[in-house]
């Protein structure tokens, strides 16, 4: 019988060209300073973590041959984008506008009911022209597709394609 272990993601390189500069832009982020150290061979290490966050990032020198700003792919996710970006632009960091509606939801309570009741709007404007079908299935795809990223209007295409692909599916 095998024992599952946890495991967690600790911390992430990123590549950078001025270690100091970076260090002071994260710090003035309000990101906890980990560590840095500096070693006799030039190897030089520095850890910040985000507030709240249990992974933090590091760079140096000497710490990675990628790039500097060649990084890709890292989310910073956060329960509330629009005070997590005024609280960014008041610390100087250059902010550019929220990302798509519904990308990266927190699925609250209230947040969850807003959606349904877009849904329930998109589905009102979708189901006089519809083939038979169960409220649930364009419900849960319009939801998924939000949460994707997808605007209310792409989000009621994607869910009236995958109405009409379940459709089909059932009659092959």
């Amino acid at each position: 019988m095998s024992t599952q272990i946890e495991t967690k993601l600790e911390a992430v390189v990123v590549p950078v060209s001025a270690v100091d500069r970076s260090k002071r832009f994260y710090e003035s982020l309000g990101w906890r300073l980990d560590a840095d150290f500096a070693f006799d061979n030039g190897f030089r290490i520095v850890r910040l973590t985000p507030p709240g966050s249990p992974c933090s990032i590091q760079f140096g020198t000497h710490v990675t041959s990628a790039a500097p700003g060649s990084a890709q792919g890292l989310y910073l996710i956060v329960s509330d984008i629009e005070a997590a970006r005024t609280d960014l632009a008041s610390r100087g960091a250059k902010v550019s506008k929220t990302r798509l509606p519904g990308r990266g939801m927190s699925l609250d309570t209230s947040t969850l009911t807003e959606l349904l009741q877009e849904a329930e709007a998109g589905l009102g404007k979708y189901e006089p022209t519809a083939p038979k079908h169960h409220w649930s299935a364009w419900y849960a795809a319009y939801v998924i597709a939000r949460e994707r990223g997808r605007t209310s209007d792409e989000a009621a295409s994607d869910a009236a394609a995958h109405v009409d692909r379940t459709r089909a599916g059932a009659r092959a």
